[in-house]
């Protein structure tokens, strides 16, 4: 057993969160709110028909959008609630229970390796502490060697890019691009989030 997460954590001091998380996003999506900048990105970045993992996928907002253009998607969550909304809102992908710091999809019957890993919405910030390095050593396990993994999160969430650098380097992940946001802006050293596109090692 691995750390619980700190997503699961509030979960449990706060049974309504999920449904509060889902509801937002259902939400923010009938008022035709643009919640596609990340599915954007990673359709520009990868050949037609990929095998993408949304890794923290949530209620499948990111792997929903790339589904429908054609990907194929495979999403995981910590939080069966999410999961449970993704399978409603968003048929046709694979969506899965499960913690991302203990992932092995070869283990689920799910053998070809990635092209691509997406994990927005701050994901990595809501990991346990001790499971992040883990959980990037995963996401180089289940790549392809020429595949991607695209990880955003803020800053002043209790991660420290400068952190999250070291992690992905002792998992064998280094940058392939730094950006600050997912329409593409430039990192720099004053930039309040991150967009980390990184290759395997």
């Amino acid at each position: 057993m691995v750390e619980q997460s700190i997503w699961m954590q509030k979960v449990a001091a706060d049974p309504g969160h999920s449904t509060w998380f889902i509801e937002r996003f259902r939400s923010m999506s009938r008022a035709g709110d643009d919640l596609a900048g990340e599915a954007r990105l990673m359709d520009a970045m990868v050949p037609r028909r990929a095998h993408i993992l949304d890794a923290g996928c949530g209620s499948g907002r990111v792997g929903g959008m790339l589904a429908e253009a054609g990907h194929d998607i495979v999403g995981v969550d910590v939080d069966p609630a999410l999961i449970e909304a993704a399978e409603q809102d968003h048929p046709g992908p694979r969506w899965m229970v499960g913690d991302l710091a203990e992932l092995d999809l070869p283990a689920q019957g799910i053998t070809t390796p990635f092209d691509a890993i997406v994990c927005a919405g701050n994901v990595m910030t809501f990991l346990a502490p001790s499971t992040r390095r883990e959980v990037l050593r995963r996401f180089r396990a289940h790549l392809t060697q020429e595949g991607r993994a695209a990880i955003g999160f803020g800053a002043g969430r209790g991660y420290e890019f400068s952190e999250f650098f070291a992690d992905a380097a002792a998992s064998a992940l280094e940058p392939d691009l730094l950006l600050s946001s997912w329409d593409l802006r430039p990192f720099g050293d004053d930039s309040s989030f991150l967009v980390a596109l990184l290759r395997p090692a």
